[in-house]
């Protein structure tokens, strides 16, 4: 949409642009239906007008952090001086309260009970509570994929040289036929020593959405817990952790969730938290089902995690259901245009179903880097270059604030880039 006719349509609300009220906008969409309005380019330059972004290239690179939209800065920006005013005061009065409380509310958003999640700094540390946590022996073994994130791969690296751990890779296929394929291949990865299976809930380097619940239960037919990297899906897609079967999850929320940087949170199934030893050591007073004892870090940037509550409230205004569908249809206004096209790779599934906003692609005798080099310096595009694995790519990656204009001019230069 022009910027003349949003500035019309805000106009019959009786709102002046600079003074602009999201939930104004929201209210003249109310009863829109979520796959219809993943269509309207209007709404979505209301809620791009929420975000200040920054001028002279589009950002397509939301997969490492996306930034908070005004409202939650703002209100970030009012705990940090709220803090700064209270002093040793909050830290001895509220925190804990506050920080329980913002773990109930995470808890409901994710469909757990609060006794299953404690909030941390990022997926990183989730994950490695549990890599590290879990009571290995020399001999065990460990499954995961060579598309998992490296930090991870290198956590399990570590526990391999200090237990003796087995580390069994494999390699998931950037399009499979179908779900049986993905389960197959981590079945087939277990033996009789497996004591854990890490997978991606989405592989963050292409997208592509694993069948989570169906990978649980086989695994669990076969004794082997399982530990869900969920860095990319959490506040992206919907669902609810339970409904996934998995036995641990952790998670960012400065990604998709667009928490202030440093928030992430772990989920433990209440059964297994007993079986993880703690990295830090805290209160004696805490019992072995706690999960509070399994993330004792010391203090904290609490404004931070007080902003969780602030991000959940701006993600439910806007919709879960409005979010997934609007990028989705992002990821497939600009996949299905250039999927066919000579030279041009897309690295990600097809499928509805198995992605959402998130996808790769690469051209074809071109390096990845060369790639985000000419898109960065030629077309004004920042995104991410990726090339290990069996991808050899760009990660694209929109937002919410993302228009299809921004999407038009990543078609004309891959469309350039790959006739050359």
């Amino acid at each position: 949409m022009h910027k003349r006719t949003f500035i019309k349509n805000i106009s019959l609300l009786g709102i002046s642009p600079a003074f602009f009220s999201l939930d104004q906008w929201l209210a003249k969409y109310e009863t829109a239906q979520p796959d219809v309005l993943a269509r309207e380019e209007d709404f979505w330059q209301g809620i791009r007008g929420g975000y200040k972004l920054k001028p002279g290239y589009i950002n397509l690179e939301n997969g490492y952090y996306c930034f908070l939209p005004e409202e939650v800065l703002e209100q970030f920006i009012g705990h940090v001086r709220e803090i700064n005013y209270q002093g040793s005061y909050y830290m001895r009065t509220r925190r804990f309260d506050d920080n329980h409380a913002m773990a109930a509310k995470l808890a409901a958003l994710a469909g757990c009970s609060r006794e299953e999640l404690v909030i941390t700094r990022n997926a990183t540390e989730s994950l490695d509570l549990v890599i590290g946590g879990t009571k290995w022996q020399a001999g065990d073994e460990a499954v995961m994929a060579e598309q998992d994130y490296g930090s991870m791969l290198d956590m399990f690296k570590l526990v391999a040289k200090k237990h003796g751990v087995v580390n069994r890779i494999v390699s998931v296929p950037n399009h499979p036929a179908s779900d049986e394929e993905v389960v197959d291949l981590y079945a087939k990865a277990i033996t009789s020593r497996t004591k854990l299976l890490m997978i991606s809930h989405m592989i963050n380097i292409t997208g592509h959405i694993l069948p989570v619940q169906k990978i649980c239960d086989m695994a669990h037919s076969k004794g082997v817990k399982v530990l869900v990297d969920g860095a990319h899906a959490f506040a992206h897609i919907q669902f609810s952790i339970p409904d996934l079967h998995c036995d641990y999850y952790g998670t960012s929320l400065h990604k998709w969730l667009s928490v202030p940087l440093g928030a992430g949170f772990l989920y433990v199934k209440k059964e297994n938290i007993a079986d993880l030893w703690p990295l830090l050591a805290d209160s004696a007073d805490l019992k072995d089902g706690d999960i509070l004892r399994l993330n004792h870090v010391g203090t904290l940037p609490v404004h931070t995690d007080i902003s969780i509550s602030n991000a959940i409230d701006y993600y439910l205004k806007i919709g879960a259901a409005r979010k997934e569908e609007r990028l989705r249809y992002l990821q497939h206004y600009w996949t299905d245009k250039v999927r066919n096209t000579h030279r041009v790779m897309v690295n990600t599934p097809q499928d509805q179903q198995r992605s959402c906003g998130i996808a790769n692609v690469g051209i074809a005798g071109m390096k990845p880097a060369d790639l985000a080099d000419i898109l960065f310096k030629k077309y004004q595009i920042y995104t991410v270059a990726i090339d290990y694995a069996n991808v050899q790519g760009c990660r694209i990656t929109p937002n919410i604030y993302t228009i299809t204009t921004d999407l038009d001019q990543l078609i004309k230069a891959l469309t350039e880039l790959a006739a050359v």
